[in-house]
């Protein structure tokens, strides 16, 4: 009868502890890619560029749990404020942008991308986001032109202040719905991403603005889009353009929609092409990638994006 009694303690012991080390095992493998608050909540400690949200190169984002269910699929909205309307003004930053062999098509290719994105289908993605305010994102998306700024060596973009200050000083009377987007003329080299999104003020004035590498002959950031006619370096930074500013319309702040991984509209569809050229409003043509829907989701009338998730829209076949 002793022995008996010890087996059976023994045994109990064996199964308790593996009751608890399967839990733990559980809770460390669900708690990859972000808790329950988001990762935009989460703060820098985990982001390759501290206070900004970037897009990751082809095959370097971090690895992330599987969505389960629509529940956690979706974006949610965790109580900041979209942009209603865009005002945009692009800002090239470096000396090579006074080199016509370097320039090439990308700067009057850019100023033609933002001037038509106006309107168009493209730019409606977004508009079933809102705030607390019942203000939803809209297409209405204006561009003031841009400014070559080729007298100072640009940053190499490790840091969201360097970009920020460039906007203040190159944009003296920046305006409170002003995206600005940061063209520098240097490789992304070992960097993992290829462009990223952020937010700030200029002397009391808040103010968004996203940063871009040089992206000639980078295959990482590359849509390889063979029917514009637009040169390898112009479609890579038009894609990614894209991928930036419809991310900064829903989540200007870094606070308002993403899912429970931290995931942005544009993220979850990145490298994910449903229509092969859109049509904006000035009759231009451009390979982008398609942005994240909850109704398109809901409906399953997307386009897949990398996990085979029907949630992509891109204004074109993909509405």
């Amino acid at each position: 009868m002793r022995n008996r009694t010890v087996i059976l303690l023994l045994t109990y012991a064996f199964l308790s502890f593996e009751c608890v080390a399967f839990g733990q095992n559980s809770q460390d493998q669900n708690s990859q890619g972000g808790d329950s608050q988001g990762q935009n909540s989460q703060g820098d400690q985990e982001k390759p560029v501290p206070g900004a949200e970037v897009f990751w190169a082809k095959g370097q984002r971090p690895a992330k749990a599987q969505y389960s269910s629509s529940s956690s699929t979706n974006l949610r909205w965790w109580g900041g404020n979209i942009m209603p309307t865009v005002q945009t003004q692009a800002i090239f930053w470096g000396p090579n942008w006074s080199d016509a062999t370097f320039t090439g098509d990308k700067i009057t290719g850019l100023d033609t991308f933002y001037s038509g994105m106006v309107s168009s289908g493209y730019a409606k993605t977004a508009d079933e986001y809102y705030d607390s305010s019942n203000q939803y994102v809209t297409a209405d998306i204006k561009y003031s032109g841009h400014k070559v700024d080729s007298l100072s060596t640009a940053a190499n973009g490790s840091q969201k202040t360097p970009i920020l200050n460039e906007v203040c000083k190159v944009i003296p009377a920046p305006v409170e719905n002003g995206y600005y987007p940061v063209y520098v003329d240097r490789p992304r080299g070992r960097a993992g991403y290829c462009a990223w999104h952020s937010a700030g003020d200029c002397n009391g004035t808040p103010v968004q603005f996203a940063f871009f590498f040089n992206l000639d002959d980078d295959a990482g950031c590359d849509p390889q889009d063979t029917k514009s006619g637009h040169s390898q370096g112009l479609a890579a930074l038009a894609n990614v353009s894209g991928h930036e500013i419809s991310e900064a319309r829903t989540d200007p702040r870094l606070n308002a929609w993403y899912d429970r991984f931290g995931n942005e509209n544009a993220d979850k569809c990145a490298w994910s092409f449903g229509t092969d050229l859109l049509s904006f409003t000035n009759g231009s043509q451009w390979k982008i990638q398609g942005n994240w829907s909850n109704r398109a989701y809901n409906a399953q009338t997307g386009h897949p994006n990398l996990h085979g998730q029907k949630g992509c829209i891109d204004g074109g076949n993909y509405k």
